[in-house]
């Protein structure tokens, strides 16, 4: 199998508070991998790390053999890593169609000319970009809801769009930000179906954020849990479920 996305050693600090600590794991080609851990483990900064959002101050990110460390915000996407957030990153005032369609432009270009004056290349890039966006939504359910603004979006159906808008960057490495947040069970569900429809039909590398167990023990083959910014456990969900330091940091320790 081929390794997509390696992490060796990944430290962070913000001020005295050791917030990353010496994190390393390894996603091959093709897995569907959860990220786990209580609240404050670590696990966004980890997704921080990997993106450019925060600098490591040590560690190696290497993506499809490529050492990607300290990678700048905007270059990951040329590397074939695309994400969302924990707090959602719409544009709230554009419509749900135009939302998907700006992350299109990148594989459409056209000269600012063009673009001015509706000429040239203009015409037939935007149809050819409003065509991709639409079959997206269409994959995510959102395509009746094309022309409204995002904003107007229930909850649940605004993190369905910020799926999509991050698949329009055609990333080879997908990684979902508490993807469930704020959905009740049924939509918890949905999300489910989603993500393993999206894993078969794009061929991606999907790593999930997420605090729903029963999402992440029922999509993820593979699971990591953080604790204290620590991997204190690596491997299938029946070995995460099973494993003591995984129960002791959800759970507490008992008290004698």
């Amino acid at each position: 199998m081929t390794e997509v996305l390696v992490l060796d050693t990944l430290n962070k600090f913000f001020g005295g508070v050791h917030a990353v600590r010496d994190v390393s794991f390894t996603l091959q080609k093709g897995e569907l991998a959860g990220l786990i851990g209580p609240n404050g483990a670590g696990k966004t900064t980890v997704f921080n790390l990997i993106t450019g959002v925060y600098p490591l101050d040590s560690g190696h990110v290497s993506m499809e053999g490529q050492d990607v460390t300290g990678i700048r915000t905007c270059d990951a996407v040329g590397k074939g890593i695309a994400r969302t957030f924990q707090n959602l990153r719409l544009f709230k005032g554009s419509s749900v169609l135009e939302n998907v369609m700006t992350a299109g432009q990148r594989y459409h270009p056209y000269s600012f000319f063009e673009a001015a004056t509706h000429m040239g290349r203009w015409r037939s890039t935007e149809k050819a970009i409003r065509k991709e966006s639409m079959d997206l939504l269409e994959r995510v359910g959102l395509a009746k809801d094309a022309d409204r603004v995002a904003d107007t979006l229930p909850y649940g159906h605004q993190r369905r769009l910020e799926i999509a808008r991050a698949l329009a960057l055609r990333p080879r490495l997908l990684l979902l930000d508490e993807p469930a947040a704020g959905m009740n069970p049924e939509e918890v569900q949905e999300l489910n179906v989603l993500i393993k429809n999206i894993h078969r039909d794009f061929d991606l590398t999907i790593l999930v954020i997420e605090h729903h167990m029963e999402l992440v023990m029922e999509i993820c083959p593979h699971v990591i849990c953080l604790n204290f910014g620590a991997v204190i456990a690596d491997g299938t969900p029946e070995d995460i479920q099973g494993n003591k330091e995984v129960l002791k940091a959800y759970l507490g320790e008992e008290v004698e």
